[in-house]
């Protein structure tokens, strides 16, 4: 009886040992004249990408904050004008209100502007992401024999195996990292001269 159940579970984990080596075992390389990617998880999913997705989190919080406090000051500006309202001649009012639209229209207007360039960042981040990581998708491009990369979200039906997301994630990482901070919409390239001066 003890030799048959040592058999028997020895044969178990010999099993359970050849099943796990095959899982274990690296996947060959399928070749496909086509392959698949989801663009939008391509960049999300890298260090490079999750760094820019970090620093335009911050500039919109920072950006929210800032509208806050503007938001408090116009409020009090506005109510403090409105207790002097009786005190005040008619066109000295009038010029006073006018004088404080005026500077509500501007501070709106560049607002908007600090919300269109954190906007730009990212754009610009996309942009500079798949400039510098197209080496290496040329790469995994020509190891898998293929003759295009077509976007996942934009196909029907693939099979799994021609899907390189998860390897150009990898890849990039491994040769891009982060990446370099792209400056700020509006500030001059790192290589321009200084305006101004002699």
């Amino acid at each position: 009886m003890r030799g048959v159940l040592s058999a028997a579970l020895v044969a178990a984990l010999l099993g359970a040992g050849i099943a796990a080596a095959q899982e274990g075992a690296a996947q060959p390389i399928v070749q496909s004249p086509i392959l698949t990617l989801d663009q939008e998880r391509l960049f999300t999913g890298t260090l490079w990408g999750k760094r820019a997705a970090e620093r335009i989190e911050a500039a919109s919080a920072a950006l929210a904050a800032e509208n806050r406090l503007i938001e408090a000051d116009l409020t009090a500006e506005e109510k403090a004008l409105t207790e002097r309202r009786p005190t005040m001649p008619n066109e000295e009012f009038q010029a006073a209100a006018a004088k404080f639209d005026e500077k509500v229209t501007e501070i709106r207007r560049t607002q908007d502007g600090k919300a269109r360039d954190i906007g730009q960042m990212h754009d610009a981040e996309r942009q500079r992401f798949y400039a510098a990581a197209l080496p290496v998708m040329t790469e995994v491009l020509r190891a898998r024999k293929a003759v295009a990369v077509l976007d996942s979200r934009a196909i029907f039906l693939a099979a799994d195996a021609i899907d390189v997301t998860d390897e150009l994630i990898a890849r990039i990482d491994d040769a891009l990292g982060a990446g370099e901070e792209a400056p700020a919409p509006g500030a001059p390239a790192p290589d321009a001269p200084a305006q101004g001066g002699n």
